[in-house]
């Protein structure tokens, strides 16, 4: 049995080393949206921090309709931290977000879990 999973193993270390960056990232995603995340997005203006979204799951990045080619804003789901403390609070609820490739943001895992 011991010998059976050493080849395994193995052998998907040699598959994945393989695989091009954008396939590692593509199967590393594919793990965190069946396991969940618990993002953090940050939104800034100039250097002050004016919002926070925490227990996202994952941001998408938008598609066309028709041309299914990359639009220039990410989206996705998650509480809006009006004090700013990393945990929800009453009266914070779960929002859809979007948010444009020009908006300067940073997205994280919460630190506070």
């Amino acid at each position: 049995m011991r010998l059976w999973t050493l080849i395994l193993l193995t052998a998907s270390m040699f598959w994945l080393s393989g695989c091009t960056q954008e396939t590692q990232n593509k199967l590393g995603r594919a793990v965190q949206n069946w396991t969940g995340t618990n993002g953090v997005l940050d939104i800034y203006e100039g250097e002050k921090l004016v919002m926070r979204f925490i227990k996202i799951d994952k941001l998408s990045t938008a598609k066309g309709t028709d041309d299914n080619t990359p639009r220039q804003y990410r989206y996705g789901y998650g509480y809006y931290d009006k004090n700013l403390n990393y945990r929800v609070d009453s009266g914070e609820k779960k929002l859809y977000f979007e948010i444009s490739n020009f908006t300067p943001y940073i997205f994280y895992e919460n630190p506070e879990k």
